[in-house]
């Protein structure tokens, strides 16, 4: 299995291609219209409503939905995964640092969406960059969950086991240390 930094490269392509400055339409020759509405209607199923229905949408590293509310969805957290995301700036700015393998400090909050869960595309519970990241000892997956980015020091006390039933800490000991908040079950 390919590791998580090559499944998020096309993060770094979407950030670079003028993520909120200008809109690209995804070509008409390699996708075709209901899929590409597949894919909006994936991504914005990430948020609620009165969040996706303003937001950016990025399809295959390209802008396919200019927004106005500073969120960005995609319909894959990795590529073709179904795991749709909706992201404000501050989680496009830590997801660009970690695919980039750069170095990322909170000095605010940041909110993450993930509202269809991820299902068969979990994680490491530790580390970002584990080569098979569903061999890890600490492998897991969340149902529907918000991913929200604080600060470090307003982690004390939280736990980082995903099995604890409730808020648990993600990849403590990187700088792309999070908050996971399960919101149903997987």
């Amino acid at each position: 299995m390919v590791n998580v930094l090559n499944r998020t490269l096309w993060v770094a392509g979407a950030l670079a291609s003028g993520l909120l400055s200008v809109s690209c339409f995804a070509d008409e020759n390699t996708m075709s219209e209901d899929l590409m509405t597949e894919k909006i209607g994936r991504a914005k199923s990430a948020a609620p409503a009165s969040i996706s229905d303003h937001a950016t949408v990025i399809v295959d590293g390209k802008v396919v939905v200019k927004g106005t509310n500073g969120w960005t969805c995609l319909p894959d957290t990795f590529p073709n995964d179904g795991m749709p995301m909706c992201n404000d700036a501050v989680w496009m700015e830590m997801l660009s640092a970690m695919v980039n393998k750069k170095d990322f400090k909170a000095t605010k909050i940041g909110i993450s969406y993930m509202l269809q869960g991820d299902r068969g595309a979990g994680v490491s519970n530790s580390d970002p960059y584990h080569p098979d990241p569903k061999k890890a000892d600490d492998y897991t997956e969340t149902g529907p969950h918000l991913m929200i980015i604080v600060p470090k020091e307003l982690l004390e006390g939280l736990t980082d086991d995903p099995s604890s039933g409730g808020p648990y800490v993600m990849w403590k000991d990187t700088p792309y240390v999070h908050i996971m908040v399960p919101v149903a079950d997987k």
